[in-house]
């Protein structure tokens, strides 16, 4: 046995297998394979994809939101008013403020004309209450000169009597004289002196008492 062994030894193995190698040899006639692209090639072709994973649409929207933050502030811009138009909101208010002292000033007025008018009718109104009637033929001229000569004669009369007769003597001859010459106009006076002596009821008493 130590002469003949069943396995036949080799100086060298082979380290592959010969008809691999054959059919793992380039063919002559095809085509060459390109080169591999190098990654700067790579990073170049391929577009930037963001680390945080958001589509492209948020991007579009954040490209849109300065755009829109400038028309913002344009749009309050041109709406912020011009000084024309302060200086005209000036002038409207201070025409304004002119009117409304103006027509104040025209109601005061008024209400002061209208006082005047209303204390005028009053006057004239009680001046005629006082004249007699045409019916009654009592002229107050004539009538008016005796009721004065009376009450001037009284008080000549009561010259040299104490201070009470010297005020009273030309008071009563004068109210008598006027009972005769002028009755209709010595009742509208004495209606007259009611009513005001109604407005204070001491003197409405004092007058009954007497």
């Amino acid at each position: 046995m130590a002469l003949y062994p069943r396995t036949t030894a080799y100086a060298e193995q082979p380290t592959e297998d010969p008809i691999k190698q054959i059919r793992t040899r380039k063919p002559i006639y095809d085509s060459p394979t390109p080169p591999e692209p190098s990654p700067r090639e790579i990073s170049a072709t391929t577009p930037p994809v963001p680390a945080s994973g958001i589509t492209e649409k948020p991007q579009e929207e954040q490209q849109q939101q300065p755009t829109e933050g400038v028309s913002g502030a344009l749009a309050q811009i041109t709406q912020s008013p011009s000084p024309t138009d302060r200086l005209a909101s000036q002038i409207r208010e201070a025409r304004l403020a002119v009117h409304r002292y103006a027509v104040k000033a025209e109601d005061t007025v008024n209400q002061g004309m209208n006082r005047f008018m209303s204390a005028e009718h009053d006057f004239t109104s009680t001046i005629a209450s006082l004249a007699p009637p045409k019916e009654s033929n009592e002229k107050l001229l004539p009538g008016g000169i005796y009721v004065l000569v009376a009450a001037m004669a009284g008080s000549i009369i009561s010259r040299n009597r104490n201070i009470l007769l010297r005020f009273a003597t030309p008071i009563v001859t004068g109210v008598t004289t006027a009972h005769y010459v002028v009755p209709r106009t010595t009742q509208n006076v004495g209606n007259l002196v009611w009513s005001y002596e109604e407005k204070y009821p001491v003197v409405r008493d004092n007058h009954l008492r007497i």
